[in-house]
């Protein structure tokens, strides 16, 4: 497990990572100013051998986990409101596609192992600027960001605040406009006020409707988080993210499910060069519902834009 700080106070996000046999770069303890091996830390330049300008190894030279020549780049998993990363996509990790990248499982402030001040905001930036320092301190530049609902809303924002730490989104029933539909899920918790959700019933409620599996980690998230980062879903972004998704320069996917209808403004984001991508009998889960389809777009093996 490691962490960053991602507010004044010195909260922490935190994440754990997965490395394929032909990841260039090892977890491997870091080292603290004194020289003393820290367990988790950053990988320094005395760690693992780095590589001379052109392409030789380079004994005690740095490591970077930017993508070089021939490599490929880090992915990042982003879980949507009420869960974690490692629930809904260690599965997909262990995939063959996936073999010898390196892998991040990212939980939000507020969400599974991270931290969860009361006096943090939960909107979809500051979310957004407490992914970015997870991946400024775990030296991740140009990843795939793949972010699942909130978590797809949350890594638009990323590529448009930190284009340099992105280079394809990947976005999976990603919350592209303000307003949902209501429902169990982000405009459900906000029809609560703050004070019902937390302090009333309001999340008990919430929990008895929205079905056993997403309780399962809804439970463990802060029930403060959980409502403000809900009703920061339901109020968007300046621009709104549908925007910062069409006007990005990274390559982008929509994964819609089909169960899920028809998505609203498709042809706008195809127009915009999104590839959607309709998955066969999957709902708004299309990394449980059709593992094969969703593994192939995280991977880039997918055609763009067909069904996959």
């Amino acid at each position: 497990m490691r962490e960053a700080r991602f507010d004044a106070r010195g909260s922490m996000i935190r994440w754990t990572e997965a490395q394929g046999e032909e990841s260039r770069r090892e977890a491997v303890p870091g080292r603290s100013e004194t020289g003393e091996a820290v367990p988790g830390g950053p990988v320094t330049a005395e760690a693992v051998p780095g590589r001379s300008e052109t392409g030789e190894a380079v004994p005690g030279g740095p490591v970077t986990a930017e993508a070089g020549p021939g490599e490929r780049p880090a992915t990042v998993f982003v879980h949507g409101l009420g869960a974690a990363s490692t629930v809904y996509h260690a599965h997909i990790a262990a995939r063959p596609e996936l073999a010898g990248r390196r892998i991040l499982f990212v939980d939000l402030p507020g969400h599974g192992i991270s931290d969860r001040p009361a006096d943090f905001g939960y909107s979809l930036e500051d979310h957004a600027d407490a992914l970015a320092a997870a991946l400024d301190e775990a030296g991740v530049r140009g990843g795939v960001i793949a972010g699942h609902s909130m978590g797809g809303a949350v890594a638009i924002v990323l590529a448009h605040r930190r284009p340099d730490l992105v280079s394809r989104l990947v976005v999976t029933e990603g919350n592209l406009d303000p307003f949902p539909p209501p429902k169990a899920g982000s405009s459900g918790i906000a029809s609560y006020t703050e004070e019902e959700f937390v302090r009333g019933d309001g999340f008990a409620r919430v929990l008895e409707r929205v079905g056993p599996a997403w309780a399962a980690t809804m439970r463990l998230a802060d029930p403060l988080a959980l409502h403000r980062t809900a009703a920061h879903l339901v109020l968007g972004t300046e621009p709104v993210m549908r925007e910062m998704f069409r006007e990005s320069r990274v390559e982008r996917v929509y994964l819609q499910g089909e169960l899920s209808g028809e998505l609203p403004g498709a042809d706008g984001l195809r127009a915009a060069g999104v590839a959607v991508v309709t998955v066969p009998g999957a709902g708004h889960n299309v990394m449980f519902d059709n593992p094969d389809a969703f593994t192939r777009a995280v991977a880039g093996t997918g055609a763009a834009g067909a069904p996959v």
